[in-house]
């Protein structure tokens, strides 16, 4: 299976070069976006058989270091993530078989998109470090000249600092990483993760390698304060490309995170759990009041991604905490949650960009003021988008309530433990969680209230239009997935068992023996949730209400609503996204010290006046623009050096191999 799955590495690379031969002809979509599909789904195929496989493949390529070879392995948790990657890519895939008939600049797109898929399939599948930091180094590049593709005519007006600011964070985290692999290896210079596994870092060396994995991994995957890329990147990328950044890419993540802290690094110090519940709950939290605010729909789901990364590292750190304390029941249940989670980000986070990609291919717009009344213009698209955010607010019986529901679940389930900061911030948590929970509700209920209800508030949502059968059915298919995971949740807590077990020691009960398909996470008489049965009890609600309904229509006389005092159907005098956000603006907005300005046009001018909103990020400006300015600052200090002669260049040469030779005769 590891020999067929290093075929697909090679089968994406070929796509690649397709993509470059073939970019400016209708064909040249059909064959990498089809090829894609096909190479996903042996991706998918694979990952259930390592799934089920329960044991480790290994080969070894006659690439890489030389002498050495480039090292793969294929064990469960590499198997859940290339099932993940074969998911959202395909999804991906298959969406861009229609939405790529409108892209403008093909050639910025094909030829880097199966890349991409090539970069994170290498990056799961690597069994040593140069060829994990070869795939996702990779990743990056091919991301970012993905993000890069729409930078001539994308409305953004912060032109081209998404890539640029996706770059410096890409190189940040592969440098991150690349130390606390030097870190692993030790003296000996291993670089394979069995012999990493074998040297056994010592407490020093371990928190210093847990340090910059969770740096690295963290940037990636959107953790605060490093997920200031994301809102910029994957609103500039392409909508297929932006499902598979926000549903895929910050999974390989998550990946690399759990590979080194899990696996590579063994048990740690119970500092390194209250550190990660800490970041885990307040990228939550942080994440979804930013999407509140947000109107631009894409930036939107970009920071409602932050919010679901933090709720998966609050899952991991519960793990790290129930294992270091040997509570392995605690362990499994958290674990169980976090890849669950992940799975289900993957499935709803990819259709809301898909929804999104419609919306935008259908009326060119971006900004939830320009929207409403698409429901009536674009119905398969609002359905699927609505199943979407009733997922991503935890709604049951979609499979966001599901994930949730097992990680509030562990945090309940804490036992006494001994260290004061896991004890604390157990708690703490449970409250940040509680409220991302009701804040990522009232976000998605504003942007589908203001995006698709309502009356049209432009032109181009008022002639919008359903998109091609491709996109919806991408839609449908992900809709129908995060349906069946919410209802049966059971059957996939029970293939996440040999990825629980083989990081944690131990899995949680077998699920699927209920013949209710009741999920218990302990056991019945502590608590329990049969997904199956709201389904049916919310089906059979909604059926008896419309047959109740339309018998009873049949008497009742029509008149005109109670118009509120705005007699006039107007667009104007229907709420919007600035209004409906703001009770929560007045509350939390003291975070990013929002500020409501009034623009009033010149005398004589009779455009309305309109209001202008103001915020400021609360980590942009505090860290990085001090060090932006810094960066700025030294290299105009520094510009001088390359007007030099060239005698002064050997001098600096010369200075250099002194201070090297006398570095060498002093070091003991």
């Amino acid at each position: 299976m590891i020999g067929q799955l290093a075929a697909v590495v090679v089968g994406f690379i070929a796509l690649g070069i397709i993509g470059i031969l073939a970019a400016r002809l209708a064909v040249g979509r059909i064959l990498v976006y089809g090829g894609c599909l096909v190479l996903c789904a042996m991706l998918v195929s694979g990952g259930i058989a390592a799934l089920g496989g329960g044991g480790i493949e290994r080969l070894i390529l006659p690439v890489g270091i030389p002498w050495v070879g480039g090292h793969l392995r294929l064990d469960a948790l590499s198997g859940f993530f290339l099932g993940l990657i074969g998911l959202g890519g395909g999804g991906a895939s298959l969406f861009a078989l229609g939405y790529g008939r409108t892209e403008q600049h093909p050639g910025r797109v094909l030829p880097f998109f199966p890349v991409f898929l090539a970069g994170m399939v290498l990056v799961v599948l690597a069994d040593d470090a140069f060829l994990f930091l070869f795939g996702w180094e990779l990743m990056s590049l091919s991301s970012w000249a993905l993000v890069m593709a729409h930078q001539d005519h994308d409305p953004d007006p912060a032109g081209p600092q998404p890539g640029y600011v996706y770059l410096l964070m890409a190189t940040f985290s592969g440098l991150t990483l690349l130390l606390a692999f030097g870190l692993l290896a030790g003296a000996d210079g291993g670089l394979s993760f069995d012999a990493m596994r074998l040297h056994g870092a010592g407490p020093g060396i371990a928190a210093g390698a847990f340090l910059l994995a969770l740096i690295g991994a963290g940037s990636k995957a959107g953790l605060v304060p490093l997920h200031v890329w994301l809102p910029l990147a994957h609103p500039a990328a392409p909508s297929h490309v932006s499902a598979l950044m926000s549903g895929v890419m910050t999974k390989v993540a998550i990946y690399g995170f759990i590979r080194i802290v899990f696996d590579l690094l063994g048990p740690q110090d119970w500092w390194t759990a209250t550190l990660v519940l800490a970041v885990g709950g307040i990228t939550a939290v942080l994440g979804v009041l930013q999407a509140v605010l947000e109107r631009d729909l894409k930036r939107l789901l970009a920071y409602s991604t932050v919010e679901n990364i933090g709720i998966i590292f609050v899952g991991l750190g519960m793990a790290l905490a129930f294992r270091l304390n040997h509570f392995p029941a605690g362990a499994a249940l958290a674990m169980t949650a976090a890849l669950f989670h992940a799975l289900n980000h993957t499935l709803f986070k990819s259709l809301l960009f898909f929804g999104a990609g419609s919306v935008l291919n259908a009326t060119g717009e971006r900004d939830l003021e320009t929207m409403g009344g698409l429901i009536h213009r674009m119905p398969l698209t609002a359905f699927f988008f609505l199943a979407a955010c009733m997922a991503v607010s935890a709604l049951p019986p979609l499979n966001g309530f599901a994930s949730e529901w097992l990680t509030f679940q562990a945090i309940l389930l804490r036992p006494q433990l001994p260290q004061w900061g896991v004890k604390l911030m157990f708690p703490v948590d449970g409250a940040l969680l509680a409220l991302a929970a009701a804040l990522a509700a009232a976000c998605f209920v504003r942007a589908f209230g203001t995006g698709f209800l309502g009356r049209p508030r432009s032109a181009a949502a008022a002639q919008a239009k359903e998109v091609d059968v491709w996109s919806v059915a991408a839609m449908g298919g992900f809709a129908a997935l995060c349906l069946l995971a919410g209802i049966v949740p059971g059957a996939v807590i029970d293939g996440l068992a040999p990825v629980v077990q083989a990081l944690v020691g131990a899995r949680m009960p077998v699920q699927l023996a209920d013949p209710w398909l009741t999920i218990a996470p302990i056991a019945a008489s502590r608590s329990s949730y049969n997904g199956m049965l709201v389904f049916g009890f919310i089906t059979l609600s909604m059926l008896v209400t419309i047959g109740v309904v339309h018998r009873l229509s049949r008497g009742v006389r029509r008149g005109p609503a109670w118009d509120c005092g705005f007699p006039q159907a107007a667009p104007d005098t229907q709420y919007s996204a600035t209004s409906f956000q703001q009770p929560i603006r007045r509350v939390f907005g003291v975070i990013f010290a929002v500020r409501d300005t009034v623009d009033m046009p010149d005398p004589g001018d009779m455009r309305p006046a309109t209001i202008v909103q103001r915020r400021r990020d609360p980590v942009w400006d505090p860290v990085y623009a001090p060090i932006a300015g810094l960066v700025g600052w030294t290299a105009d200090r520094l510009n001088v050096l390359q007007f030099l002669t060239i005698r002064s260049y050997l001098g600096f040469v010369f200075a250099a191999l002194v201070v090297l030779l006398l570095t060498l005769a002093i070091w003991p």
